[in-house]
């Protein structure tokens, strides 16, 4: 075993043929970052109602407290994967990690909504620059087949589980502690990593051309985030609507669908342009490979259908149940439970069978968890269906993320390995944006129907047993068109993926399949 070689051409450091040593130290450095930024989207969901409390934020303006951060984490996406494959992974995981957590610092400072929102998206920005540089290191660090399944099964592990951890440890900050340590818990974490990462983590960057695509990472950019932005307002709109009594969901808003048009618009230019650079910001031989294709597909698909799943899920516990935050968030383990469990079975799997019979047995596993979920009622025992239904969610979610991880990322290369994982990144990102908005509006709108109901049949819509009613209508009904998302997700990656066993990278490094 060697050190990473020297590239001196591109005066960057590039690994060699032999594994990196040090690349299992490496990789623990680089889970605990992606950890931090997983958690980030979940923490404060939770402490939402303290911060609003605290801050003066008004019900109709605290979504932006998670919405600016997923606006500029899913825009900057496919830029920042560019700017870690030609600056340099190392370079751009560090400056993302130090970002991040001044980022954070200055959330938990936050005097007023302003200052918090301006935070929250900072936050996104660095996260966009964090996350691929994160994946891609994984890349170029792992190349023999049961060494990378590993790796990705600790990926696959947290970006699955994060989310539930994210809502525990939320409850416990907000209960015990402050909401604002669920941006201050950021900082410590992060000065560790970075303090990791400087003597244990490589460098690398791209081979080859490595100039900018200006005009594409404008275009992306801007149609990323005007789409995730007009979704948001879909599903706003709708709450707004429902708060008022007035008719009328989000998607009939002009302001919404036109946001949403100009970023399918924007994001059309962007194809043409990538097709036409000469160094392109996303080649679309990245895309338009059968299996890598049905990979951000699954991938966009499953987003939609878990942030839904996580976000009625904890409003099912605390509004419905009773559940303070802390009960709410431990009763959310099952999922990571499971997760765990599945991760680690997939990792052993994948180079036996191939990722598309563990991505479709891990959909249909992890839909039928939400089905589960679909079932519950107002007095539902814990252990009856919210228990199971998590678990199944779990071990759905282990044995889609894992191989969907590594199938992403096949055939890229380590010319392209930024930019392919930031496409990863991007599609759970927009598909939980478009998640958001479709879950949100058709649970508003079971709710208003309910209401509407008992009002026609002489019921008194005031009364709080019909409320408990109408909200858990409102969260069936989301887990019923999530369980079908996931449904579409394992149907895709069963048409779709074509690869084999065979196809998964060999010991000397990726290979491409198609």
């Amino acid at each position: 075993m060697t050190e990473p070689a020297t590239t001196h051409a591109s005066g960057a450091d590039d690994l060699g043929a032999e594994p990196y040593p040090r690349r299992w130290l490496a990789l623990a450095v680089i889970a605990v970052t992606i950890l931090m930024v997983i958690l980030d989207a979940t923490i404060v969901n939770i402490a939402l109602p303290a911060v609003s409390a605290d801050l003066g934020i008004t019900a109709a303006s605290q979504q932006w407290i998670v919405t600016a951060y997923t606006l500029t984490f899913g825009g900057f996406l496919l830029l920042g994967g560019r700017i870690a494959d030609f600056w340099g992974r190392k370079r751009t995981y560090l400056v993302g990690a130090v970002g991040f957590a001044l980022a954070s610092a200055v959330g938990g400072l936050a005097g007023n909504e302003q200052v918090l929102f301006a935070a929250r998206a900072a936050q996104g920005a660095f996260g966009a620059l964090l996350a691929p540089a994160s994946l891609s290191l994984l890349t170029v660090l792992f190349t023999d087949t049961k060494e990378r399944a590993r790796a990705f099964a600790v990926y696959g592990a947290i970006a699955g589980g994060g989310s539930a951890v994210g809502l525990l440890l939320g409850g416990v900050l907000t209960e015990y502690a402050d909401w604002r340590w669920c941006f201050w818990v950021n900082v410590p974490v992060a000065v560790v990593a970075v303090l990791a990462a400087i003597p244990i983590v490589p460098e690398s960057r791209a081979p080859g051309d490595t100039e900018y695509d200006v005009p594409g990472a404008v275009l992306v950019t801007l149609g990323l985030a005007s789409l995730v932005y007009g979704f948001t307002r879909v599903a706003q709109t709708s709450q707004e609507n429902a708060e008022r009594g007035v008719s009328g969901n989000g998607w009939t808003d002009p302001s919404a669908l036109t946001f949403i048009g100009i970023g399918l618009v924007l994001v059309a230019a962007f194809v043409v342009v990538e097709l036409r650079a000469a160094n392109p910001l996303l080649p679309m031989r990245l895309v338009l490979d059968r299996n890598r294709g049905g990979a951000y597909l699954t991938s966009t698909l499953v987003g939609s259908g878990l942030v839904g799943a996580f976000f009625f899920l904890s409003l099912y516990f605390q509004q419905v149940l009773g559940y303070t935050p802390v009960t709410a968030g431990v009763a959310s383990l099952p999922v990571t439970l499971g997760i765990l469990v599945s991760a680690g079975a997939a990792s052993n799997l994948a180079p036996r069978l191939g990722p598309r019979p563990l991505m479709v047995l891990g959909g249909l596993l992890a839909a039928s968890g939400l089905f589960l979920l679909s079932l519950v009622a107002v007095d539902t025992s814990f252990w009856t269906l919210p228990f199971p239904a998590q678990l199944l969610l779990g071990l759905g979610l282990g044995f889609t993320f894992v191989p969907l991880s590594n199938l992403a990322l096949v055939g890229a290369g380590t010319h392209d390995a930024g930019a392919a994982s930031a496409v990863l990144n991007a599609t759970q990102q927009v598909g939980a944006s478009i998640g958001t908005a479709l879950l949100a509006t058709l649970s508003v709108g079971a709710i208003t129907d309910f209401f509407t109901g008992v009002a026609a049949s002489g019921g008194n819509p005031t009364d709080p047993a019909v409320a408990a009613q109408a909200q858990v209508e409102g969260y069936t009904t989301a887990f019923t068109w999530a369980a079908g998302l996931l449904v579409l997700g394992a149907l895709a990656s069963a048409v779709l993926v074509k690869a084999t066993k065979e196809d998964l990278p060999a010991d000397g490094g990726p290979v491409h399949v198609g």
